[in-house]
């Protein structure tokens, strides 16, 4: 009989692990059903109509108002539109007859509109209309429009286009006829300013200021831990006070009662009472460093951000926690309160920005702009604006709901402190002892001041870490990391004629985003 050795029935079977084999299976299936890559996908039948509509909104919104055919009629384009087909009509809210002194009856309510050529023969007859000729201005008047930063003003009205179009001898090429590129307006001329008085006397890097309502003092807050008040108008210290064990981060003092607010890295919110210079209330909760604090100009309501990503509101009289702002994904750096809504602004650093509803205690909106972190912020006193900085830009917004209106790029380091005054002069202040003086309006950048370190720090111990304009918006006071303060002012010599706007009508090459 035939004899066959055992070992010629074994096969070595070539082991795979999990994930091969399953990817293997998943390959398998694939090859299996999608075999025909020439056959096209079928029409989704509601997909199609969604996208046809937002193909007319978006490309045709202009000339929606146009006669329409009635549904079930299939007339070709271009097909001789005078015929007496009465289910062409002119869409419309009201009938009206087709002329003067013609009665309103079943038939003349019904319009008969012109054929594409006849139209077009009529339009290149006509002179060039000033409708057209507006029109063809609107887009060098970009500046105009920013000028005004309003979000109604910026939107082009819908049917512009189409007057263009069909007003003063257009024809169907004018759509591609060339406009000027719109270009930067000019700047309103500003006195520049210069270094009034270096006040000395913290111990540690001056971090924070508030200017008191009667504009007699201000306030500072160091890393030395103590909260000094100095006389405005000769800058010699006034009081001293002690009570934080880490470095005072930010100040306020209260237009509604005698009392200062002050924050610090201990986690501390401190209310002192300045007519016995004593603590009379602590804010407890949060659970990092407290970096910033703001009130609120109507309400008795302070609001202070933290290393522990939150903003809290807090009840000034109960000391109550009234709400607790989360959302951020990292330190909240700053915080501007206002009386009109957005009531809360914060700048975080996970460079964002956010609007909070202070009844709600949610946010509004957040805006994802920035791409660094947002260490300052500043409210145009006047106009219903804002402005943030971050190292890779400075950007102003319209409210209430954070539109973005220009760029102001170059300052070219970490912006941790800005001031804006009512004549439109936006101060920005970096980690690199710079300052830069801006327009508001037009973004343009004025000035430049690197002031020299005080006498005995190092030359690396140059950076601003706060800075705010006193009430009468004559003097901008400054704290650094030289362990100053600084006092600008305007040069009252300086005239348009001694110190020109350097000024190009440059084409605007603004980021929309």
């Amino acid at each position: 009989p035939l004899k066959i050795r055992p070992e010629l029935l074994c096969w070595d079977v070539q082991k795979h692990s999990v994930h091969t084999l399953v990817f293997r299976s998943l390959k398998r299936t694939h090859d299996m059903f999608v075999a025909d890559h020439a056959k096209p996908v079928s029409l989704d039948e509601t997909s199609h109509k969604v996208k046809m509509a937002a193909k007319l909104r978006a490309d045709y919104s202009a000339v929606l108002h146009m006669p329409v055919l009635k549904e079930g009629k299939d007339r070709p384009l271009g097909s001789n539109m005078t015929g007496d087909d009465p289910e062409y009509l002119i869409t419309g809210t009201h009938a009206y007859p087709s002329g003067p002194g013609v009665s309103l009856t079943a038939d003349t309510q019904i319009h008969r509109n012109p054929s594409e050529g006849g139209v077009h023969a009529m339009a290149l007859t006509l002179p060039p209309s000033q409708a057209r000729l507006d029109a063809s201005r609107t887009a060098a008047g970009v500046g105009d429009i920013h000028r005004n930063a309003g979000g109604a003003e910026r939107s082009p009205a819908p049917h512009s286009h189409a007057m263009s179009l069909l007003e003063g001898g257009a024809t169907k090429n004018s759509s591609l006829v060339a406009r000027k590129n719109p270009t930067m307006p000019k700047p309103q001329w500003h006195a520049p300013w210069k270094l009034f008085r270096v006040i000395s006397g913290h111990l540690g890097w001056v971090r924070s200021i508030a200017v008191e309502p009667g504009n007699q003092w201000f306030v500072t807050g160091a890393g030395d831990r103590t909260i000094k008040i100095w006389d405005l108008a000769s800058g010699k210290l006034k009081l001293s006070l002690t009570g934080h064990i880490s470095t005072v981060r930010g100040v306020a003092v209260s237009t509604r009662s005698p009392y200062l607010f002050s924050c610090g890295e201990d986690k501390q919110v401190k209310c002192w009472d300045l007519e016995y210079n004593k603590v009379i209330r602590h804010y407890h909760g949060h659970l990092s460093a407290v970096y910033d604090l703001d009130l609120h100009p109507t309400i008795d309501v302070l609001v202070t951000c933290s290393r522990d990503a939150t903003a809290r509101v807090w009840d000034i009289r109960s000391k109550a926690n009234v709400h607790t702002l989360s959302g951020h994904t990292n330190t909240v750096a700053t915080v501007r309160c206002q009386a009109a809504e957005p009531q809360i602004i914060t700048g975080s650093h996970d460079s964002t920005i956010r609007l909070w509803d202070l009844i709600a205690g949610k946010t509004r909106a957040t805006l994802t702009n920035h791409k660094k972190s947002v260490r300052a912020l500043a409210l145009h006193p006047r106009q219903y604006t804002l402005a943030s900085g971050s190292a890779d830009n400075i950007k102003q917004w319209t409210f209430p709901d954070g539109n973005f209106i220009q760029n102001l790029s170059g300052h070219n380091a970490i912006i941790n402190a800005m001031a804006v005054n009512s004549d439109g002069v936006l101060v920005s202040g970096a980690d690199n002892g710079t300052i830069h003086l801006w327009d508001w309006r037009t973004g343009y950048n004025f000035q430049r001041i690197h002031a020299a370190v005080q006498p005995g720090s190092l030359d690396s111990e140059s950076g601003i870490f706060a800075c705010m304009f006193d009430h009468s918006e004559s003097r901008l006071i400054t704290a650094e990391a030289d362990k100053t303060i600084k006092v600008y002012k305007e040069d009252d010599t300086a005239t348009e004629e001694s110190h020109p706007i350097n000024w190009k009508p440059e084409i605007l090459k603004r980021k929309r985003f």
